[in-house]
């Protein structure tokens, strides 16, 4: 390693410092310069305060709708294929679907009819016939934890995009285990309302209504009791089971203020495939009502007076502003695929992060200062090289996680901190290395160059394992143990900078200016 820096190199180790402190700058300013796109670090939680959500993704659900999805296309299939069928019964306890054949004579007919119908995934369920002639679909273990994944991944997109419409700044929505959700929102004292919109599976149905008035009180199979969503507004209603036109077919919801009532609404419009669905439907039962059914609640069952075809509907159900809105604003964000259950809920106060906020920048103070007077005291100049450094290194740490817009956390400034401890070992070694070479005799030159020669090799060792340690802790880890492993890493490839580059520097320029008979160190 030759003790030699040229003009470009000088000026590219100077220039990234320098960029550095002013990617710094917007984290200590209020407004600084609003016309420029400043980018700075977040808060966590436990630093600004705000609101901590634990939910459960209700996967019974799921085995639930998906047996009563294969219930409807059972009757369907057999229907289709003339085929009878007597009591159709669904068991979520063993994710079953059973009935019993019109006659033995069509057994193997209805086992050949039902062989074909499709499977979300493959071998989704089995098809066969019991001992006591009724035939049994059953869903495969394998496929309902598939599905319960697929779930849980997409009701974390779901909750993200309802949180983000609210205007929360900087959430943290993390996966825990095979079932939970983990919601953060710093900044949120009071997240009832996040609560309603995250607990409203927002699932939306177009069903018909049974016009039999015997049904109303005691429903067939096929048909369910359904109760209004405000109450007050009659007994339940008798809404056949088959789904006419989905909800997950809206491509787009608002709230209004009818022109004619003057009260609010909330408006949408469906896509090509909804489209289709509601215009054919509509034409086909012109004077039965019309069920709209958000989760198991009928919303409002209005008479269909003419065929709606352009693909356009309005929702009119008693809605203040707020609920007008928050429903438009779940239907756009698509509907969960089970209910979110809260299992826990914590509310940290501003303070709390003011306190945490304080004592994390005392500790981290205090860990500088301290840090700075021993390296003075025990290497004296190349001492305060090394705490140039060493400054040098938390401004680029900070500048990184600005550039990154990075959420900190407790734990990040305990990384913060801990980096600090790891960038003055690196220092200490290569003091200690100039030593021994000075002890040995060499010239000051020749002492500066084979120390940092023999200290390259150990401090790039130990920061390659350390970084591959806590790269792999930050990929695998969550929530708090990735802001740890975050700044950890960072400062890793900061400490090898400032160490093997600026704090060299400093010593060879010094070098340059004095020619020193003696090193002091």
């Amino acid at each position: 390693m030759r003790m030699y820096y040229s003009r470009l190199k000088l000026a590219s180790v100077l220039g990234v410092c320098l960029l550095g402190l002013l990617l710094c700058l917007p984290n200590g300013l209020r407004n600084p310069f609003p016309s420029m796109p400043w980018r700075q670090i977040h808060l966590g939680l436990d630093l600004r305060g705000g609101s901590y959500l634990l939910m459960q993704v209700d996967l019974k659900s799921l085995t639930h709708d998906r047996l009563q999805t294969l219930a409807d296309s059972t009757r369907e299939t057999l229907l289709k294929s003339q085929l009878g069928y007597r009591n159709i019964t669904t068991n979520a306890d063993t994710s079953t679907v059973s009935f019993m054949p019109r006659d033995a004579s069509e057994t193997e007919a209805d086992l050949a009819a039902l062989s074909k119908l499709p499977r979300v995934v493959p071998n989704e369920f089995t098809v066969a016939k019991q001992d006591n002639g009724s035939i049994v679909l059953t869903l495969s273990p394998e496929a309902l934890k598939a599905r319960a994944r697929e779930a849980v991944t997409q009701s974390i997109e779901i909750v993200r995009r309802r949180i983000d419409a609210t205007g929360a700044v900087d959430p943290e929505i993390t996966r825990q285990g095979d079932d939970r959700i983990v919601v953060e929102l710093p900044g949120v004292s009071d997240p009832e309302r996040i609560k309603t919109l995250l607990g409203t599976t927002a699932k939306m149905t177009f069903r018909l209504v049974d016009p039999n008035p015997m049904h109303a009180t005691a429903a067939p199979p096929g048909v369910s009791l359904l109760p209004m969503a405000t109450a007050g507004d009659g007994p339940p209603l008798p809404v056949y089971d088959h789904v006419d036109v989905d909800g997950t077919d809206l491509t787009n919801a608002g709230a209004v203020i009818d022109s004619q009532s003057g009260e609010w609404a909330v408006t949408f419009t469906f896509d090509s495939v909804g489209t289709h669905a509601f215009s054919t439907v509509t034409q086909a039962n012109v004077g039965r009502r019309f069920a709209i059914v958000l989760d198991n609640k009928v919303i409002e069952a209005p008479v269909i007076r003419s065929p709606i075809t352009g693909g356009n509907g309005q929702i009119t159900g008693g809605f203040d502003a707020q609920k007008a809105t928050d429903l438009a604003l779940m239907l756009r964000a698509g509907a969960l695929p089970a209910p979110l259950s809260v299992m826990e809920q914590r509310t940290i106060g501003p303070s709390l992060g003011a306190d945490s906020i304080r004592a994390g920048m005392l500790s981290l103070a205090a860990g500088f200062v301290f840090v700075i007077l021993f390296m003075a005291l025990f290497y004296g100049r190349f001492g305060w090289y090394a705490n140039v450094a060493l400054l040098a290194n938390l401004v680029l740490m900070v500048a990184i996680l600005s550039l990154f817009e990075a959420t900190l956390t407790l734990p990040g400034m305990a990384g913060m901190l801990l980096t600090l401890g790891m960038a003055v070992d690196a220092n200490i070694l290569i003091n200690e290395r100039i030593r021994e070479e000075v002890a040995r005799g060499r010239t000051p030159l020749a002492a500066m160059q084979a120390g940092f020669e023999r200290a390259t090799s150990t401090i790039v060792d130990s920061n390659a394992t350390a970084l591959l340690a806590h790269v792999m802790l930050f990929v695998f880890g969550t929530g708090p143990v990735r802001g740890f492993a975050l700044t950890i890493t960072i400062g890793i490839v900061t400490t090898l900078f400032t160490t093997l580059l600026l704090s060299r520097l400093l010593m060879v320029r010094w070098y340059a200016l004095t020619r020193p008979t003696s090193l002091p160190v």
